[in-house]
């Protein structure tokens, strides 16, 4: 049997990378101009805004950290220096004394959270050479979306480049894919675009925009009312053409009356004798605009599994809540997964190679499981140790420290507290019954 060692089939068009890239048919969510549309909508509605902070700020609360898995310390220190992390079993909470022309992770995963909105995220590697002559990350700059002109990818679906608009009298940058971090929120074969976590929000975001104005309209018009003027009567003597000119001007300046006519303290209005000025309401009932702007809320929330989002609005109650946060946490794992995936092969295996070489084993980026933060209960830990659940030996210690985020202990310090315990010795019991006596 041959063994396949090149593709012949296809991920990616040849008739132009963007009839690949974006097959949609919402005139108005065609790229680039979707850029502008989840833009706006991520900044200006308020049910959005809270879906996306329920996305992103657990994901950026949790504790995350750079596993040696199975690299030499040297290397992994390095690494965990260069993105500003902590090895795991080492303490969380270390400060790094200087921070300028050094990376920042917080920063690059707020940014590489815009994925869920924009649908891709693209930062450029930069690095700086140190004093032994080893390449340091600097940063990873990020390339706003509204900024890329085209992509280029390859037939089998592979990102190849990354073109941007020129700008202040430069060319138009074109960066490959080797200096290149792109995180895609669920890109299928050559779709480096992906597809923003608010595609299926949109038309309930529509829909609720043009509500709240006709509602606001409606309130607007209809909670004072509409002045109606009623011209006065006309004396019978008054006949012909003068006749017909009083009563236009009459109108006239009844119509400009009511149109100017406003509320307020110093409000009012004159009019002649037997003239009327009244204010006229909608006769009947209004539409009631509350029920399907709370339905298109809630199709907004459930878009993104964050039904909890409408607890105590829509159908159910707070009962329901951990059911629903158990689905919803699992779908920011899924994501957090993704942001470690790229980061440890785009950023980490990079800076690896690029010092020691591609046979050198690469440390990983990990993360606390989300929503697994328990506050350190030093009677909990106790019992479990006493009752023989737990065995305080430096591996339990170093995971207990670790998930309570507690400072890091060397095995210099462990060994003096060891041998400054008290020796444990076993409770004495009594010699067991012979046979025939009774207890």
């Amino acid at each position: 049997m041959t063994v396949p060692t090149s593709e012949k089939g296809y991920a990616n068009t040849s008739g132009g990378w963007w009839t690949s890239l974006d097959e949609e048919e919402t005139p108005e969510l065609q790229w680039p101009k979707s850029i502008g549309v989840y833009d706006k909508m991520r900044r200006q509605e308020s049910q959005v805004i809270s879906v996306l902070r329920a996305v992103t700020l657990p994901i950026r609360r949790t504790v995350w950290r750079i596993d040696p898995n199975g690299a030499r310390p040297e290397v992994a220190q390095q690494v965990a220096d260069d993105l500003g992390l902590a090895l795991v079993g080492d303490d969380p909470t270390r400060k790094v004394i200087r921070t300028r022309d050094r990376f920042s992770w917080d920063e690059h995963l707020r940014l590489s959270l815009l994925m869920l909105p924009f649908g891709h995220s693209v930062f450029e590697q930069v690095y700086r050479i140190d004093d032994s002559g080893r390449a340091r990350l600097r940063k990873l700059a990020w390339r706003p979306p509204k900024t890329i002109a085209r992509i280029d990818v390859a037939g089998d679906g592979g990102l190849m480049a990354i073109h941007q608009h020129g700008s202040l009298g430069k060319g138009a940058p074109r960066m490959g894919v080797e200096q290149l971090v792109v995180y895609v929120n669920e890109r299928e074969g050559g779709n480096w675009l992906g597809q923003s976590l608010l595609r299926t929000s949109y038309k309930y975001w529509l829909l609720k925009d043009r509500l709240l104005r006709v509602q606001a309209q409606t309130v607007d018009r209809n909670g004072l009312g509409i002045p109606v003027y009623e011209g006065s009567s006309v004396p019978d003597t008054v006949t012909g053409e003068e006749r017909a000119t009083r009563e236009k001007d009459e109108i006239d300046a009844g119509l400009k009356l009511a149109r100017g006519l406003r509320s307020g303290d110093n409000a009012g209005a004159a009019i002649p004798n037997s003239a009327k000025l009244t204010m006229k309401g909608v006769e009947g009932d209004l539409p009631d605009a509350d029920v399907p702007i709370r339905y298109y809320d809630e199709q907004i929330a459930r878009s993104v599994l964050a039904h909890f989002l409408n607890l105590g609005t829509e159908t159910g109650s707070w009962a329901l809540g951990s059911t629903f946060a158990d689905f919803f946490t699992m779908s920011l794992q899924t994501v957090a997964m993704q942001i470690a995936d790229t980061v440890t092969q785009h950023v980490i295996e990079d800076l690896v190679d690029l010092n020691w070489g591609q046979d050198e084993p690469a440390p990983k980026l990990v993360f606390d499981e989300i929503g697994s933060r328990h506050s350190a209960t030093a009677e909990s830990i106790k019992a479990l140790i006493d009752c023989g659940a737990l065995t305080p030996d430096p591996a339990l210690e170093t995971h207990l420290r670790t998930i309570y985020g507690l400072p890091s202990i060397d095995d210099s310090d462990r060994a003096t507290i060891r041998s400054a315990e008290p020796t444990r010795t076993a409770p004495a019991t009594e010699p067991a019954p012979t046979k025939g006596q009774t207890t």
